[in-house]
């Protein structure tokens, strides 16, 4: 049994609901934490589940950061600098990494507060995630300003990559399930992934074939 709703009726739900809603509607999306530090020195860390794939030569990809009418530490501090990490998260740091969504000062490094180290890969002054098996320095390119909605959309170029080898296969498929990568729906629910299934390229003359590991 469904039932539905018409936009009227969207509207009229109460605020965080509605917010709930929305958010888990669109299904399993993937589920970062952001790392950068500002001119002073000062580390920030932040958890995103608006990472998206732009395109691999040159290898870009993007992230929707929130309005104006909250503090923007993350998106401020990779504007001023330039660059930040994205870091994958598995099951061993789940609540600490959703801890870093909670409003702290700007003075107040995440890292710290929620038990999680940085680390700095060589010639990038900019801090990844010690405990994240996946991630990846960033160099900032581009923001546009989303009147829809009073989003930001920064693009950003991938410069550095960290992954265990033994996850590449002979292809360059990163089998994020061996590095027990998390994904999430929703803005507070977080699930750990089973192996899929690979299909070979599609032809209009060929039915695709499953691509053994």
């Amino acid at each position: 049994m469904s039932t539905q709703f018409s936009r009227e009726e969207i509207d009229q739900m109460p605020q965080r609901y509605r917010a709930t809603f929305i958010n888990s509607l669109g299904g399993f999306k993937s589920v970062v934490l952001i790392g950068t530090k500002d001119k002073n020195g000062q580390e920030n860390l932040s958890i995103v589940s608006s990472l998206f794939h732009i395109g691999a030569n040159p290898p870009l990809c993007g992230l929707i950061f929130r309005p104006d009418s909250v503090d923007r530490h993350t998106l401020d501090n990779l504007l001023e600098t330039g660059w930040y990490s994205i870091n994958h998260i598995h099951p061993g740091i789940i609540k600490k990494a959703h801890q870093t969504s909670a409003r702290y000062p700007k003075e107040v490094s995440e890292f710290d507060e929620v038990g999680l180290t940085p680390e700095y890969p060589e010639g990038f002054d900019v801090p990844m995630v010690k405990e994240s098996a996946v991630k990846w320095v960033m160099k900032y390119r581009e923001k546009h300003y989303l009147e829809i909605n009073g989003t930001h959309m920064v693009l950003g170029e991938i410069i550095q990559v960290v992954v265990p080898i033994d996850c590449i296969k002979e292809d360059g498929f990163v089998d994020l399930v061996s590095t027990e990568t998390t994904t999430c729906s929703g803005l507070d629910s977080y699930h750990e992934v089973k192996p899929g299934t690979r299909l070979t390229y599609a032809k209009p003359d060929t039915w695709p074939e499953e691509i053994k590991s």
